[in-house]
């Protein structure tokens, strides 16, 4: 399937784009003013419309670009707030709480791989920071349920020890997805895994063991469902609260309370790949809006298998192919004007698209990635230019809606849009069409939740914590030393994700990375 416009390669797009701006320039100057000026003379109202040139406006809407933009602003003001060094603290203490049950889960059978990787990501899975199916999570309200939101990939295995582009068995599966033989593996691993995969007999009478996701998902929300249960029968001073511990589908979300806080983390167990798919292999041959910012190096560095099924395949047999680990790098090359663009459009659509499903936080991110290769980097990279492309996003998404057409960033030739129902399709372009016609208003609701959050999480701050979560005092107190690090780490480094080298025999120690900074 080739991609449709918005999908347009850096090289030839951002040409058209240097093209189109130069001949409109050229003829509004030298042939439309000229003409004007011939018809017109000197008369004064043809002065006065020269002169009078008003502030910038939406076509579609009336709304001013300035104000627009001054609302995207205050949205991210509020949805983007800063820690001090009490809630650094909390968050540190989440984390190395959350890394120590993994390390504990790794102990109660050595499934998982003893020195393990780990990809970090802010944000939940319901905002769309890997592709899983939303339908399947429970619904959870930052402000009602959590304060902050985290999503952690845990590989339950790997390969890493291919340099050449891995191929995958896709051939029971829809593009994009996959089915994975243990066959890649020693005995050893075959042995631990077996009870998690489903088996298929050979003619020749030999057993292939493909590993299940949902078998996979099941094992692992029942040992972290073990080893909370085991923590809280011995609860020590400093523990963060366990609030709550759900199974979604294929994602076990765990709440934690820490003093004041809440954070939410989505715990997905998925397989982990160094190199590159050989499915995807051709979108590295195109030009990108990445070329030159980043090495390739990076790029390619890891891909994932995450347990989400395609709407044909096998629940108990099909992963998905997630680029996450590539999705961090490419966000330091997108620009701060479209990102507060991005989120505020996330803010607005997703929830407005969600029912009957449709179109997910993923489905954005895929255009907005496509809308950088295509959009010269000199225009992205204005100031102040939130506004129209916040508008353009939304552009962008009702035209994948009316021809059910969203290619993935790196498998074009995969539509996540294919299996839309007409009529749902219908719907939602229509319920675009009305926030595309007064943004300013969506704009303002979106800031008025954002703020009732805020608020709900400030409320829940005078509560008196309970005497197992009191982290003031005791011997179990990080020190202050500590809670600057943490807030110098947070104020450098904002929404940016995180590589976690963790040792299940030597939970004390952080071993985290922020881009290529350990610390």
């Amino acid at each position: 399937m080739a991609a449709p416009a918005l999908s347009g390669r850096a090289g030839s797009m951002g040409n058209l784009g240097n093209g189109h701006s130069n001949g409109v320039g050229n003829n509004q100057s030298n042939g439309v003013g000229s003409n004007h000026g011939n018809s017109l003379g000197n008369s004064p109202t043809a002065a006065a419309g020269r002169q009078s040139v008003g502030p910038e406006l939406d076509f579609r809407s009336a709304a001013r670009m300035e104000d627009l933009n001054k609302l995207i602003q205050e949205f991210n003001k509020h949805e983007q707030r800063e820690y001090d060094d009490q809630r650094a603290l909390e968050i540190h203490t989440a984390k190395d709480f959350i890394f120590s049950m993994l390390g504990m889960v790794q102990k109660l059978d050595q499934k998982l791989p003893v020195a393990n990787e780990y990809l970090l990501l802010s944000g939940g899975v319901r905002e769309g920071v890997v592709d899983m199916d939303l339908d399947e999570l429970s619904v959870f309200t930052r402000g009602t349920d959590y304060d902050m939101d985290f999503t952690l990939l845990v590989p339950a295995l790997k390969l890493h020890d291919r340099n050449q582009p891995v191929t995958l068995d896709m051939r029971h599966s829809a593009l994009g997805h996959s089915w994975l033989s243990l066959r890649l593996f020693d005995e050893g691993t075959i042995s631990r895994w077996k009870d998690c995969c489903s088996v298929v007999e050979h003619v020749s009478g030999t057993a292939n063991y493909f590993f299940s996701p949902t078998l996979v998902s099941d094992w692992f929300y029942r040992s972290i469902s073990l080893v909370l249960m085991e923590v809280q029968k011995k609860p020590q001073r400093g523990t963060p609260r366990v609030e709550k511990v759900e199974h979604s589908g294929t994602v076990i979300s765990v709440v934690l309370g820490v003093g004041s806080s809440r954070m939410l983390y989505d715990v997905v167990p998925v397989v982990s790949f160094k190199g590159w798919p050989a499915v995807a292999q051709s979108w590295l041959m195109e030009n990108h809006f990445w070329d030159g910012k980043i090495t390739e190096e990076e790029v390619i560095s890891g891909f994932y298998l995450v347990p989400a099924c395609s709407h044909v395949g096998r629940r108990e047999n099909e992963w998905r192919l997630s680029f996450a680990r590539s999705e961090v790098q490419l966000k330091k090359c997108i620009s701060p004007s479209l990102m507060a663009a991005y989120q505020a459009c996330k803010a607005i659509v997703t929830k407005l698209l969600s029912r009957p499903k449709a179109v997910g936080p993923y489905h954005l991110r895929s255009v907005m990635l496509w809308a950088c290769d295509r959009l010269p980097a000199a225009y992205l990279q204005q100031d102040e230019l939130s506004a129209p492309l916040l508008l353009g996003l939304m552009d962008d998404l009702q035209h994948c809606l009316l021809n059910k057409t969203c290619p993935n960033y790196f498998i074009p030739q995969c539509n996540m849009l294919e299996r839309l129902e007409d009529d749902a399709a219908l719907l939602h372009a229509r319920r675009l069409s009305s926030v595309r016609s007064d943004p300013a208003e969506h704009l303002r609701t979106a800031i008025e939740h954002a703020k009732a959050a805020n608020r709900l999480t400030v409320e829940l701050q005078w509560s008196p914590p309970s005497p197992q979560s009191d982290s003031g005092g005791g011997e179990n107190q990080p020190d202050d030393r500590l809670a600057k690090k943490l807030q110098q780490l947070v104020t450098e480094n904002p929404g940016k994700s995180i590589s976690v080298f963790i040792n299940p025999d030597d939970v004390t120690r952080p071993h985290f990375r922020i881009d290529d900074k350990f610390f």
